[in-house]
């Protein structure tokens, strides 16, 4: 094809050729070349000439066609020819009337553009240019047909796989890429597996079979177009579809995967059916189902749980296999607190932190983690606290902490109309006395800090300093932590509706704590840090007295000794 391009010769067999062999239809291949020659010819010939490029049938090849208007008085020589010189050429044209010159410029034709160069070469002013033009125009026609194929065919190929975006494809490894790329053999194409998407631990030689997820088909890259994941979290879900029927027939359905590659997944499935177990399905008889699906990750474990409306009944069955004693839940940050048993918080916890951290990112609720033992102490520090708030007993201090309030900035901070709600809060006022109450309590709180750093002169730590901070109690102490900033100059020097963006907390409330963060830093930070000074210059006075008196007694020992020598002399 190449040759035959080189040579512009029999255009159209070569034409009629590519469209059947690649499937392109015969029409776009022929207005593409007559595209490409026209723009080689503008090249050549001049970017102001008239020119027109055609497929002729007959010859198989595209002739070149040059217009020129005739005028009484010739303004543009390239596209103008003069009535004069028409009717000198025996032309019969009148003035506005467009005249078409055929170009010749296939070597065939070399006679006929000779013969043309004499009869018209001062009007059309071309030879030079027509000579080069052969060469230049055969090049075009090769690179121009060979990009309209590989277009072409990375079209069909688009065309044929878009619709299996999401999905699963089987294929074989043929070659690795630089960066660890795999390159995948899918049959009529091939895919790329980037090393980002593949899974730790996994690996491959040319010729293995291989599964993967359909992640995207990318139409502008250089490259294979298809670009497959073993990564993704889907894949995980579409093994299952694809050895459950009843995932297929969608009677069961899997409502969320959490997925660490090549280590351990979850997934939570429910059924439509109450006749039909949706993890019995899953996992199949003597779990045949569930153990393709493993044997085809390469030994990945996964969980199977039971969907459950009940946000609670939810965690504590996608926290499996520990056990859970008591779920606290933060509607408000949409956080859950699970008491667990002494013997089983690391199985809880899992690996590295990774059972608690599936089942948070399975659920989309923040968790927390805590055993018995350390709930009860806990909750004995948060009667604690509660019970500075002024009018508070231990019956209602109960149920506050049962209802997940801690701290005395979390009664602070509470609606008013959610506090009212809970059993011991007789009214809405009695609620608004409650969080008065609560913000006197933290700052006596603040203020014995306060006092206490004082005195002592020693240094303060990032969370004491926090502390410190007007309205500022142990859990938004925490949140603030959670967004990053862990110390007082790391909220003074931040934005004020940055901080508010970046911990959740409400505008006002976010600058009421950027402005007690500056305030801090002008007076009680400096205040503590002349206490500290003090303090310092009085131990090193009373350390330079102690030194003092020990070298005194020392002369006097000495002077005492040396007398009672002199007078053992004179004996």
């Amino acid at each position: 094809m190449a040759q035959a391009a080189s040579n512009v010769e029999g255009l159209g067999t070569i034409v009629d050729q590519v469209a059947q062999e690649k499937g392109i239809d015969r029409q776009v291949l022929i207005e593409t070349m007559e595209a490409a020659i026209l723009k080689a010819a503008q090249a050549a010939f001049g970017p102001n000439r008239e020119l027109e490029a055609r497929y002729n049938p007959e010859t198989g090849n595209i002739d070149l066609f040059q217009y020129m208007t005739v005028v009484e008085t010739v303004t543009q020589p390239e596209r103008e020819i003069a009535l004069s010189v028409a009717q000198k050429h025996g032309l019969d044209a009148e003035v506005g009337e467009d005249l078409g010159f055929q170009v010749f410029w296939h070597p065939r034709d070399a006679e006929r553009a000779r013969q043309q160069d004499k009869e018209f070469g001062s009007v059309l002013d071309m030879k030079q240019a027509r000579s080069a033009f052969g060469r230049i125009a055969a090049q075009t026609a090769k690179q121009v047909l060979l990009q309209r194929v590989r277009d072409a065919e990375r079209d069909l190929i688009y065309n044929e796989y878009k619709d299996r975006q999401g999905q699963l494809i089987r294929g074989i490894v043929r070659r690795f890429e630089k960066g660890h790329n795999l390159i995948v053999d899918l049959g009529k194409t091939e895919g790329i597996l980037p090393a980002r998407e593949q899974t730790p631990r996994e690996t491959y030689r040319p010729g293995d079979r291989i599964v993967a997820y359909v992640k995207n088909i990318d139409r502008e890259a250089r490259g294979p177009m298809i670009i497959l994941s073993r990564q993704a979290p889907q894949l995980v879900e579409k093994l299952f579809e694809a050895e459950v029927p009843e995932i297929y027939e969608g009677i069961v359905r899997i409502v969320a995967v959490a997925r660490e590659p090549g280590s351990r997944s979850k997934i939570a499935v429910t059924s439509r059916d109450a006749d039909v177990d949706p993890v019995g399905a899953c996992v199949g008889i003597k779990g045949a189902r569930v153990q393709a699906v493993v044997q085809e990750l390469r030994g990945e474990k996964i969980d199977i749980v039971p969907y459950d409306k009940d946000p609670a009944r939810y965690i504590i069955n996608a926290i499996q296999p520990a056990e859970v004693n008591r779920v606290i839940v933060d509607e408000t940050n949409h956080r859950m607190e699970l008491v667990v048993p002494d013997e089983k918080l690391s199985l809880a916890i899992g690996r590295k932190g990774q059972n608690v951290r599936l089942a948070s990112q399975l659920t989309g609720w923040r968790l927390d983690i805590v055993s018995e033992s350390k709930f009860r102490q806990m909750e004995d520090e948060a009667m604690i606290q509660l019970a500075e708030i002024e009018g508070m007993d231990d019956e209602l201090a109960k149920n506050l902490f049962g209802l997940g309030f801690r701290a005395l900035d979390e009664i602070a901070e509470a609606d008013a109309a959610e506090l009212a709600s809970i059993e011991g809060v007789d009214s809405v006022q009695h609620a608004e006395e409650l969080k008065a109450a609560a913000e006197r309590a933290l700052e006596r709180l603040r203020q014995e800090r306060i006092r206490r750093a004082v005195e002592q002169g020693g240094a303060l730590s990032d969370r004491e300093a926090l502390l410190l901070i007007p309205g500022m109690g142990t859990r938004m102490v925490q949140t603030l932590e959670e967004a990053g900033y862990r110390s007082v100059r790391d909220i003074a020097r931040e934005d004020p509706d940055r901080l508010s963006i970046k911990s959740g907390i409400n505008h006002k409330k976010a600058r009421q704590i950027w402005q007690g963060a500056v305030d801090f830093q002008r007076t009680v930070a400096r205040e503590i840090q002349e206490a500290r000074e003090r303090i310092a210059a009085q131990r090193a006075e009373l350390e330079a007295q102690a030194q003092a008196d020990v070298a005194a007694a020392a002369a006097e020992v000495g002077a005492s000794e040396g007398s009672s020598s002199e007078e053992a002399q004179a004996e």
